[in-house]
């Protein structure tokens, strides 16, 4: 059976008809019946259970088994009505409550009745209540299967049409004895088998319709292996088509400049996660294919080193190599440690910023041109049509996700073949979210900080103890070291946010008095050159003290900074955190991350801050950030929305994520095109449902 069956307009399903199917595509964008079987239940409660009015708990639903007593109109306002029932149990009473009332309504609602009521318990005035309850008679009740009963997101505007859970239930009872035979398989047998999965009409059937616990958790076992296997696919046929397109030029030499820095010119010594990346950055790029690859690496793991030596591979090979940054901070920090690292060898490289004046801009594009200048790091000012390379051969960019699609793939048209590209990000993302958002990437990950660096002591401090924290600071001053204090900037509140700032440097420099002290303050309002040389007194020892938005959540380097002070603290994510905890430990010295926040805090905030003292991990901090948050926006807003799961869980479900990738790596292993018979029913449900958000991809 083809899937066009499920393509037709819900309003010819027995219940629903013109009305209701109009309400269900403006509320919940449910226009067929392949919508209405994948507008899933968010909660499932047990309706066998019946409670008692004493023991029934408040904000859930509850069903109680009593009668209901009275029922008027009561008077409310400027000439409204809603209709009140008092409901009772032999434990208690309850107040029933409809705003909207029809004839209907009072004439349908059993008096002195045995009945059972199903709803919302709240507290009003020191009166419990139900508003717009599901009542049933008893003896009706008592006849039906009173298993799972499913709950579906509703709102006044559907309750009002008659659009609730019991009508839901009745909606997809009709609809299943219309098509469940007639639903088709989208997955292979043998793929059915070997994950133990059951059917698909089985599983549509049972997440709405659950006989029990077992069968609605064998529903959801298939629907999300289901639901990632799709997603993986659409990843994997990416990649595939990346690498089938997408010729990159060979770099077959490692010579003299790779091999003079390496031996004779890197000032420390590489940790084995560098060298091992080093080696996979390498084996990529001899080939002649497209290397694109991510690397993951936590806050001064040393990503910018190996970045370097791969631009070095791509110079051995006669071509020149970019990095590009989301910030101008960002840009000139990769600037001059690239600069100072190879000014032995004697390769120019240039910086291109917003800020870079018309005279330099036009040495740098001829440098370019002619195949002068080698490297060159910048902004998304690198993505200007006027910047024009001789032979870009590998393009870097850093912090990835604060770059569009469409900016991004600027680059790949630098160069008559694209050049290979590696994608820098200090965000440790959890290895399931990296296995399902950046499968159509080769992924490493440097997960080892360099030798010798000491673990940066995080300590969580309410803001009325802040004169221990002047205290305290006062003392690393005098050892020598040099202190960060950052306020929020929140985009929604960003007047309110530039005054806490003010206040905040205003008791700083009141706590620390010039000439004694110097303190630095840097802020969004202020013009380029104003920061750049705030930051240089900062970073070059002139100033004690650093007072600053989250402007230098990246990019800045200041070794002898020893002490983060964040304020207000639990406005930031954990991710923020981290990053602006990894400004400090830098150098030999012991450093100090101090969190300072309000007494009364969030459970989130909590959870935040104590995740913050008890680790330095990235990867674990990342682990909790997405229990928190989700995955919509763990990589920043650019990418949120871009995992649109409607049942999985990548926390919880990592091991569906890990089985839908190896299976899928078998398929196209052993099918690249999905040509052979027993995987037809994939290709055409793929086609049908994914291949609109692929007009690039060419499925024979």
């Amino acid at each position: 059976m083809h899937e066009s069956i499920l393509n037709k307009s819900v309003e010819y399903i027995k219940g629903v008809g013109e009305e209701k199917a109009k309400v269900l595509q403006s509320t919940f964008g449910i226009k067929t019946y392949f919508d209405l079987l994948n507008h899933f239940p968010y909660r499932y409660v047990d309706r066998s259970i019946i409670s008692k009015t004493v023991e029934a708990p408040l904000e859930q639903e509850v069903q109680l088994k009593g009668e209901i007593v009275s029922l008027k109109e009561v008077q409310y306002g400027a000439g409204k009505k809603r209709l009140v029932g008092v409901f009772k149990d032999e434990f208690g009473v309850i107040e029933l409550v409809w705003f909207r009332i029809t004839k209907w309504l009072i004439t349908s609602i059993p008096i002195n009745a045995q009945v059972v009521i199903y709803g919302k318990l709240t507290s009003f005035n020191g009166k419990l209540s139900i508003s717009h309850p599901e009542i049933e008679l008893y003896s009706s009740f008592a006849t039906k299967n009173t298993g799972f009963s499913s709950l579906y997101s509703l709102t006044d505007k559907t309750s009002k049409k008659g659009v609730n859970n019991r009508w839901y239930q009745k909606v997809y009872i009709n609809l299943f004895d219309e098509i469940y035979n007639l639903i088709p398989e989208n997955l292979s047998e043998q793929i059915i088998r070997e994950n133990q999965l059951i059917s698909r009409k089985e599983a549509l059937k049972n997440i709405h319709l659950p006989e029990n616990i077992q069968a609605l958790n064998q529903a959801k076992k298939r629907l999300k292996f289901e639901e990632i296997f799709f997603f993986q696919l659409q990843m994997g046929l990416k990649k595939q088509n990346r690498i089938a397109q997408n010729k990159g030029n060979p770099f077959l030499n490692v010579g003299y400049f790779f091999n003079e820095f390496y031996s004779n010119h890197i000032p420390f010594e590489l940790t084995n996660a560098q060298k091992r990346v080093v080696r996979e950055i390498r084996i990529d790029m001899k080939k002649n294919i497209q290397m694109n690859r991510l690397l993951q690496g936590d806050v001064g793991s040393g990503k910018t080193m190996v970045a370097l030596l791969s631009m070095l591979i791509a110079i051995d090979n006669g071509f020149q190599a970019c990095l590009m940054a989301p910030t101008e901070i960002l840009a000139q920090q990769h600037f001059n440690s690239i600069q100072e690292l190879i000014l032995p060898l004697g390769i120019p490289v240039e910086l291109l910023t917003g800020s870079t004046s018309q005279a330099k801009r036009n040495e740098i594009h001829s440098g370019l041109m002619e195949g002068n200048l080698k490297i060159l790091v910048g902004t998304h000012a690198l993505l200007e049509d006027v910047v024009q390379f001789e032979k870009l051969g590998l393009a870097i960019i850093d912090e990835q996700h604060r770059f569009g699609v469409a900016q991004r793939a600027k680059l790949w048209k630098k160069n008559s073949i694209p050049p290979h590209i590696l994608v820098m990000t200090a965000t440790p993302i959890p290895r399931t979210l990296a296995m399902s958002f950046y499968s159509d990437l080769d992924l490493s990950v440097i997960d080892e900080l360099p030798k010798g660096r000491k673990q940066v002591k995080t300590i969580h401090i309410y803001e009325d103890k802040r004169y221990e924290i002047i205290r305290f600071i006062r003392q690393q001053i005098e050892k020598g070291t040099q202190v960060y204090i950052v306020y929020p900037l929140i985009e929604e509140s960003e007047t309110l946010d530039y005054k806490n700032l003010m206040d905040g440097f205003e008791y700083i420099a009141s706590e620390f008095p010039a000439p004694e002290y110097q303190i630095s303050i840097v802020h969004g309002k202020m013009k380029p050159r104003e920061k750049e040389a705030e930051m240089n007194k900062f970073s070059t020892g002139k100033s004690h003290i650093m007072v600053a938005t989250t402007v230098i959540e990246v990019g800045v380097n200041v070794p002898n900074a020893s002490i983060m002070v964040i304020e207000n603290s639990e406005r930031f994510g954990l991710s923020q955190l981290h990053q602006l905890r990894g400004r400090v430990g830098r150098g030999s010295e012991q450093s100090y991350c101090i969190l300072v926040t309000k007494m009364e805090l969030s459970k989130e905030a909590k959870k935040r801050i104590k995740t913050m003292c008890e680790t330095n991990d990235g990867f674990k901090i990342s682990e909790v950030d997405m229990e928190i948050r989700g995955p919509g926006n763990i990589l920043g807003t650019q990418q949120s929305g871009q995992i649109d799961f409607k049942l999985t869980d990548l926390v919880e479900d990592k091991q569906l994520v890990y089985l839908a990738k190896r299976t899928i790596n078998e398929l196209l292993l052993g099918d690249s095109n999905l040509n052979h018979q027993q995987n037809q029913m994939i290709k055409n449900y793929f086609v049908e449902y994914y291949k609109s958000d692929m007009k690039w991809m060419k499925i024979s």
